[in-house]
């Protein structure tokens, strides 16, 4: 009788054992999902803020660069894309177009003395690097999340877990090729 009981404690100590480690490994991946949605959910409001700030950047800009109505009109048809943009590759795509017209539009800004002094110009480029910074932490940050998370998901024992609650890869935030090519500035 004193065997079985042994016994019988033995296998109720490892499967309150097993149990405790399958919760904590649920837990884990729980909270690993939510700072991914967390992570993208930041983006999201400063690529807000950021294009909340565009239609005054292109109306101070609009007068001084006439030349320049193809680098205005492609900024705006990405802040339209990213607005109505409802995956995550499709906004990270049109985030990268709004990105590089940005980046033309302050390095264009040089050739024109009068923009570079206008108080509301130098106010909204400062404003929108700042944005523009905040926005790369904010994607290194969300891709440090997804990274972790999709090493967890497959990694033992997590991955007998992850497979049970059905998890699959998310995808990082990433520049497509036409993205980091070299941008090229008219003068």
């Amino acid at each position: 009788m004193e065997l079985w009981g042994i016994i019988f404690l033995i296998i109720g100590l490892l499967f309150f054992t097993l149990s405790i480690a399958l919760l904590l490994i649920y837990n884990g991946l729980v909270r690993l999902k939510n700072n991914i949605k967390k992570s993208w959910a930041n983006i999201d409001v400063l690529l807000k803020q950021r294009s909340d700030e565009l239609p005054n950047l292109i109306a101070s800009v609009k007068g001084y660069m006439e030349h320049e109505r193809a680098t205005l009109e492609a900024l705006t048809k990405a802040r339209t894309d990213v607005l109505q943009a409802t995956t995550l590759s499709k906004k990270a795509a049109s985030d990268m177009l709004i990105t590089e017209s940005l980046k033309t539009i302050f390095a264009v800004a040089e050739n024109y003395p009068n923009l570079k002094a206008n108080e509301n110009f130098l106010k909204l480029q400062n404003r929108i690097t700042a944005l523009e910074n905040e926005l790369a932490d904010r994607r290194e940050f969300y891709n440090d999340s997804v990274n972790i998370y999709n090493i967890r998901i497959h990694s033992l024992p997590d991955m007998i877990v992850a497979r049970m609650m059905k998890c699959i890869d998310e995808q990082l935030f990433k520049a497509s090729d036409e993205d980091k090519a070299v941008v090229r500035v008219k003068m």
